[in-house]
């Protein structure tokens, strides 16, 4: 068996006719923080989408835990360990944040120390402040902090952010860096896609890049630091 946690196997992914992803490959290791890196339109969210049976790869395989998973529906991958925070937060408007938390809460692995309503307010006190208040009614980082509760709380193995601090003022931006700093310390394992490189160089154990639906290239911080002329344009930045 693998010591990946996560294995993309050479997928090819469509929309309709047309081809987006061609042959993408990426790994997380069991405790890694890992980004998924690229412009706008490379096939980022694509990837997430077809590791979440979103969507389903032509070709190619997406393994968890040595299974391989390519196709399941994505309640069946989320029930394996898998929680996303989504591109645009996506929480629930119209309930209450404490509804938001519990919606789909459990702890179907059975781990010893749960993801737990308090254990939630600890790490984001602000949602406990607010706890009574509509989803709809949060600012945009109140909001994004409600989306990682939220999937905390189906106690994952491997959590994967879509645009993590995408249009988040700078304070709440620096709140959310830390908080994810917390959760690579407490071993969780992560994917994440986001344009701010200062923060995830510091965090990531390693980096998969995208270009124009295919991986272009991978490495550690250090080879990123190393290559950021190289890909600078690859990278948007």
């Amino acid at each position: 068996m693998s010591d990946h946690l996560l294995r993309v196997e050479a997928i090819q992914s469509f929309y309709g006719d047309a081809q987006a992803l061609f042959d993408v490959r990426l790994e997380v290791a069991s405790g890694e923080f890992v980004t998924l890196l690229g412009r706008n339109g490379m096939g980022k969210t694509t990837t997430v989408r077809s590791i979440l049976g979103i969507m389903t790869p032509r070709h190619g395989r997406v393994m968890f835990k040595g299974q391989d998973i390519t196709g399941w529906p994505s309640f069946k991958v989320a029930r394996l360990g898998i929680g996303l925070v989504p591109e645009q937060r996506q929480v629930f408007p119209n309930l209450s944040v404490r509804e938001n938390l519990i919606a789909t809460a459990s702890n179907r692995l059975g781990h010893a120390a749960p993801w737990t309503l308090e254990r939630v307010y600890g790490l984001f006190p602000r949602l406990k402040e607010r706890a009574k208040n509509l989803g709809a009614n949060l600012s945009g980082g109140e909001q994004q902090m409600l989306a990682i509760g939220r999937a905390l709380m189906t106690n994952p193995q491997l959590l994967i952010l879509d645009e993590a601090t995408e249009g988040l003022a700078p304070l709440v931006r620096a709140e959310i860096w830390d908080c994810l700093q917390t959760l690579k310390a407490s071993g969780l394992s992560i994917l994440i896609i986001d344009k701010n490189l200062v923060p995830l160089m510091r965090l990531a154990d390693r980096h998969f890049l995208l270009e124009k639906g295919r991986t272009l290239w991978q490495g550690s911080s250090e080879d990123l630091l190393a290559s950021r002329h190289d890909l600078r344009e690859s990278l948007g930045v």
